[in-house]
């Protein structure tokens, strides 16, 4: 065994050890915590609203999440700062750098800042949102998910606004699993003003917590993405798979079918690919061709040579879109090469690290486990990547490359 893959290994059992240890400092057999409510109120689609009368801490609630967020880091970081090519899926690291590099160096990113690691947010997230809500696939949804990140936060607006309910994710899914906002209903009258309820703050203070076994259909999924491909939807996230794994939980449940929901992404034009004519693609095309080169890999490797896009293979529980939306088109991508969406939870593919870290899946890994009386697989162990620093916030302001000291990985790779 070469000293090299010696170790890869030890760093590997290393970041294992770490990440599982700061995840059950919160016992896993205690039950999730949620908001003492009174009174209930059923809206469309079954979707049921507490009213709550509990009183709910700010100031404690942030504090809890940033207190996680870097327990989260630092246990994911170990590992990828020493090699990133022992991620699961090494092509997309690769663009989620080129793409995070190229927005911080134009002044393309906005606050939260600096946006490696992030769902970045862009100028003319708005924009983006402003032209999403026109979609006739918007205006007729009823249950909208959206995720909690700050490029999407108008698109929230946009689903209160529209009287419609607002599905939210908790913070990786670590104390519960979603939440549910409708103006109008007896927690959120009228007069709560729409900004206080787009905010995770907001969504964990007037949200009513949805268990796992509630029913509901999801009409429509918005989902943020650090890359997208418009040819065969693929898209590249933050890389930490929550967006996968909630619609996973979503589908096993029967509360989204896959044939029916639409898959929507709001992004800066930069981060459409574009054939590998204009920055970042030109340079992460030209690097792949390098590689090729260098390394004599054939058209099965990871670097997506097969198709010739710097997209690599998808793995199966990847989710791709349907619309890709900018600050200044709407683009559908084709039917007859766009990939299928996957349906349920892929425990086959579940390394012991995510699993670790989110107590929903765990519980439901148990009664599924329970119901069939046996064991459902495990997948591989795997690296988890390194999530953003959250307890250093970049400005928001212009100025070129401001708020780019921290959170950008390792300094030799993506």
């Amino acid at each position: 065994m070469s000293k090299s893959t010696k170790l890869r290994r030890a760093l590997l059992q290393l970041a294992c050890i770490h990440s599982m240890a700061l995840a059950y400092q919160t016992p896993s057999s205690m039950p999730i915590p949620l908001p003492r409510r009174r009174g209930c109120h059923r809206h469309s689609r079954g979707v049921i609203v507490r009213a709550t009368t509990s009183s709910f801490d700010g100031e404690a609630f942030e504090a809890d999440r940033l207190l996680e967020d870097a327990r989260a880091m630092d246990g994911m970081r170990i590992a990828a700062e020493a090699e990133y090519s022992m991620l699961r899926t090494p092509w997309k690291w690769r663009i989620r750098r080129a793409i995070w590099d190229h927005m911080e160096g134009c002044d393309i990113a906005r606050y939260p800042r600096p946006v490696h690691h992030r769902i970045p947010n862009f100028d003319g997230a708005d924009d983006a949102a402003d032209r999403l809500a026109t979609l006739p696939e918007f205006r007729d949804a009823n249950i909208v998910k959206v995720n909690p990140d700050t490029p999407q936060r108008r698109v929230r607006r946009h689903v209160l606004e529209g009287g419609k309910t607002l599905l939210t994710p908790q913070p990786r899914l670590r104390t519960g699993f979603f939440s549910t906002l409708k103006r109008g209903s007896d927690n959120i009258p009228y007069d709560v003003p729409v900004d206080a309820l787009t905010t995770s703050k907001g969504a964990a203070e007037h949200g009513t917590p949805v268990s796992l076994y509630e029913k509901y259909n999801v009409d429509l999924v918005v989902v943020g993405s650090s890359a997208v491909c418009p040819k065969t939807g693929a898209r590249v996230g933050k890389g930490e798979g929550f967006a996968e794994l909630e619609w996973g939980i979503l589908t096993e449940m029967g509360n989204l079918d896959p044939r029916r929901a639409m898959v929507i992404t709001t992004v800066h034009d930069c981060q459409v690919y574009d054939g590998g004519i204009g920055e970042p693609w030109r340079g992460l095309m030209e690097a792949q061709e390098r590689r090729l080169r260098d390394d004599g890999l054939d058209n099965n490797d990871d670097y997506g040579t097969s198709s010739g896009t710097p997209f690599g293979s998808l793995t199966e529980h990847d989710v791709p879109v349907d619309i890709i939306v900018t600050p200044t088109r709407i683009i559908r991508v084709p039917e007859g090469t766009r990939l299928g969406k996957p349906s349920g939870v892929y425990w086959n593919l579940l390394s012991p690290q995510k699993l670790a870290q989110i107590r929903v899946l765990r519980e439901l890994k148990g009664r599924r486990e329970e119901e069939l009386g046996s064991a459902l697989p495990s997948g591989p162990e795997e690296v988890l990547p390194p999530t953003a620093d959250r307890k250093r916030r970049g400005g928001g302001g212009r100025g070129r490359g401001k708020g780019r000291r921290d959170g950008r990985g390792p300094p030799g790779g993506s």
